[in-house]
C-alpha cells in the first residue's frame, strides 16, 4: 500500500490509503486507457435495470397464474410426491368402475415446530390405535423438516387430531385407490403400493405404458384421465367367483379356478382363482396359497390334454372318426404300465376313444403322428411357450427337455407337461372357432382385429369334428353333470393325479373341464380347476365329472343371459352324423 503525506492548512498531515499496489499514473503516463464516457455508462444502467424488470415480471407473472389457478389443478404446478399423482379408472366393459382413486388425509410431523415430544406421542396415542410410542417419539425428536407419523387416516381420525390443536402436526392430502367389487377381480386388477404405483396385475399394466414415468416424476395430471376399459364383465366375473367358493367348500378342496373366454375374439370376460385377497386391504395377497392359478401356476392338465391329441389325429390326415384301436390290453414301456381308469378292454374308434377317456386309444393316436409331429403340434397351439398378456403375473410351462416315446404317450393324455389353465383355455378355443388361435386379452378386442391376427392351426373340418365330440361327451360320457338345458355345450373332462413326495397319487387330484357353449357355433369357453378336492357325501370318489363339471353348469346356467346367450328348448339341431 502507498501512504502520502497531505499538508494541512494548520501544519499536520494525515495519512492517505490507494487500494494500488503502484503508484498512480498521470493520464500522460505510457498505457493509459482513457475513462469510460457517460453514455456507455448510462447504456449499462439500462440494460442492468432492463434485465431486473424482466426477470421480476415473470415472477409476478406466475404468481398471478397460480392465483387465478383452481385448487386441483393448481397441484401439477406444485413440487409434489408420486403419491399425489391421480391413475385412471378402471372400468369393465360396460363402464361399471372397477377400480377409481380417493382422497385421503395422512398425517405428518414437523419436530422442529414440536414443543414437547413426549406431550405430543402421548395426545395423539389418545385418539389414533395402535401408535408406537418409540418410534413416533424418535421421529418428534429428530429435528428433521418433515417425517410420516401414519398414512391414509379415517375423516373421523383426522378430526380428533384436529382438535388437539397440536403444533407441528398437520395433514396431507393423498390419492389411495378403491376398488368396490373388493376381492371380486382382485388377481386381474391387482395392486397398488403405499405411494399409489402399480406392483400387479392391470394396474402394473398401465404403469407400464407410461402412467408410472409421470408419477416417478412427480407429475401429475391436471385434468382426470381416461378411463381404461377391460374385456372384464364385473357382474359375470362375480358369478364366477362366488361359484368357485361355494364350490371350494362344498369339495374340501385346497384351491379352485374358473376362466370364461370369448373364442372368437379372445377376451377374458372373467377369470377368478381362490383363495384370492381384498386388494383394499392386501395383508395376505403374499401368501403362497393365494396365487392365481389360472395364469401364474402351472399344473399337469389331465385328461383335457386329450382333446389336443385327437385334434393333432384328425388335423393330420392320418386319422379320421370311423378310425379304431385296440384298447383291449395295457400299454408296457420301460418300467410303466399304461391303463384306462374304466376300460371297455375291447377295440374302440376315435369317438368312443374320447368320450371313454381312454389312455390306451390316446396314447396310440400320438404314436400314429409321432414324437417330433406330437410336440410341433402342442407347440402351435401355444402349450409349451410362456404366454404373454397384459398381466405381468405369468408362469412359464414345463416339458421334458428331451422328448422320447414315454414322454408322448403321458403327454398325449396330460401327464409330463405344465401349463397354465389359461393357456389350456386359449387353445381349446382354437379347437372349437374354426381352427384360430387368437392369444387372450384383458382389454376389448373386436372380431376383425381378432381376425387379423388369429392363426389357423388347425382346419375348419377338424374343429367341427371336435365341436361333435365335445358335444358327445357331454350327451354320453363323463361331461353329462355339466349339461344345461337350453345352451347346447359341449367339454372334456380332465382328473390329473397329482404328484406327492415323487410319486403319482390316487387319492389327491387336480381336476379340471373344459366346456364351449352353445356347441354348434361356440361363442365362450370355459373352464374350471379344482385343486384336491374330496368327495361329498353319498359318494366315494372325486373325479372331474363329479365336480369341475357341475361347476361349468352352474357358471353357465347363472351367466349365460348376461353374456347375450338365449337358451333355446328345441330339437332341430343334430349333431354330426359319425357311424362308428
Amino acid at each position: 500500500m502507498i501512504c502520502k503525506q497531505v499538508p494541512l492548512k494548520k501544519g499536520k498531515a494525515i495519512k492517505m490509503r490507494f487500494p494500488f499496489s503502484k503508484p498512480l499514473r498521470r493520464s500522460s503516463d505510457e498505457g493509459h486507457k482513457p475513462a469510460l464516457s457517460a453514455a456507455s455508462s448510462r447504456n449499462r444502467v439500462v440494460i442492468a435495470m432492463g434485465c431486473f424488470i424482466a426477470v421480476y415480471g415473470v415472477i409476478g407473472g406466475r404468481l398471478i397464474q397460480y392465483g387465478m389457478t383452481d385448487l386441483e389443478q393448481g397441484r401439477s404446478y406444485g413440487s409434489i410426491n408420486r403419491n399425489m399423482a391421480a391413475r385412471p379408472d378402471l372400468v369393465d366393459r360396460n363402464g361399471a368402475i372397477m377400480a377409481s382413486d380417493i382422497r385421503v388425509a395422512s398425517l405428518y410431523g414437523e419436530p422442529r415446530r414440536i414443543i414437547d415430544p413426549d406431550e405430543a406421542v402421548e395426545a395423539l396415542t389418545s385418539v389414533l390405535p395402535n401408535v408406537d410410542y418409540k418410534e413416533w417419539h424418535r421421529k418428534l425428536s429428530s429435528g428433521a423438516g418433515f417425517v410420516w407419523l401414519r398414512r391414509e387416516i379415517t375423516p373421523k381420525q383426522q378430526a380428533q387430531v384436529l382438535a388437539l390443536g397440536i403444533p407441528g402436526i398437520g395433514f396431507r392430502n393423498e390419492t389411495r385407490r378403491f376398488y368396490p367389487g373388493g376381492p371380486n377381480a382382485s388377481h386381474i386388477l391387482g395392486l397398488v403400493d403405499i405411494d399409489n404405483a402399480g406392483i400387479s396385475g392391470i394396474e402394473k399394466f398401465i404403469d407400464n405404458q407410461g402412467i408410472g414415468a409421470l408419477q416417478a416424476l412427480g407429475l401429475d395430471a391436471s385434468e382426470e384421465l381416461a378411463p381404461v376399459r377391460l374385456s372384464i364383465d364385473a357382474g359375470v366375473q362375480h358369478i364366477l367367483r362366488d361359484e368357485l367358493m361355494t364350490a371350494m367348500d362344498k369339495y374340501q378342496a385346497i384351491a379352485a379356478g374358473a376362466i370364461i373366454l370369448n373364442a372368437k375374439t379372445g377376451e377374458v370376460v372373467a377369470m377368478a382363482s381362490v383363495p384370492d385377497y381384498d386388494p383394499n386391504n392386501p395383508f395376505n395377497a403374499n401368501d403362497k396359497d393365494r396365487l392365481n392359478r389360472m395364469a401364474a401356476g402351472t399344473y399337469e392338465m389331465g385328461s383335457t390334454f386329450k382333446a389336443f391329441t385327437t385334434a393333432m389325429a384328425l388335423d393330420s390326415g392320418k386319422v379320421n372318426l370311423n378310425s379304431r384301436f385296440d384298447a383291449s390290453k395295457p400299454i408296457k414301456i420301460a418300467r410303466f404300465t399304461i391303463n384306462d381308469f374304466h376300460g371297455k378292454k375291447r377295440v374302440l374308434t376315435v369317438p368312443e376313444v374320447f368320450i371313454y377317456s381312454s389312455n390306451i386309444g390316446t396314447a396310440k393316436m400320438a404314436d400314429v403322428v409321432g414324437i417330433e409331429g406330437h410336440r410341433a403340434f402342442l407347440k402351435k397351439l401355444g402349450l409349451l411357450d410362456m404366454l404373454k398378456t397384459e398381466l405381468p403375473e405369468t408362469a412359464r410351462p414345463l416339458e421334458p427337455k428331451e422328448w422320447k416315446k414315454l414322454n408322448s404317450i403321458t403327454i398325449s393324455f396330460g401327464h409330463g407337461v405344465t401349463t397354465t389353465p389359461l393357456q389350456t383355455a386359449m387353445a381349446a378355443a382354437a379347437l372349437v372357432n374354426g381352427g384360430k388361435l387368437i392369444k387372450p386379452t384383458f382389454l376389448p378386442r373386436t372380431k376383425e382385429e381378432a381376425d387379423a391376427m388369429g392363426e389357423q392351426v388347425i382346419s375348419a373340418k377338424t374343429s367341427a369334428e371336435m365341436r361333435y365330440l365335445f358335444r358327445l361327451n357331454v350327451e354320453q360320457g363323463s361331461g353329462r353333470n355339466a349339461e344345461v338345458d337350453g345352451f347346447y355345450m359341449g367339454g372334456k373332462t380332465g382328473t390329473a393325479e397329482k404328484v406327492i413326495n415323487g410319486k403319482y397319487s390316487s387319492n389327491v387330484r387336480f381336476n379340471a373341464f373344459l366346456a364351449a357353449f352353445p356347441i354348434d357355433d361356440p361363442e365362450y369357453v370355459v373352464l374350471t380347476i379344482v385343486d384336491e378336492p374330496k368327495p361329498v357325501e353319498g359318494q366315494y370318489s372325486a373325479t372331474a365329472g363329479l365336480n369341475a363339471a357341475p361347476m361349468v353348469q352352474s357358471i353357465i346356467r347363472r351367466s349365460a343371459s348376461l353374456l347375450g346367450i338365449q337358451p333355446k328348448f328345441h330339437n332341430d339341431r343334430e349333431a354330426l352324423q359319425v357311424s362308428y
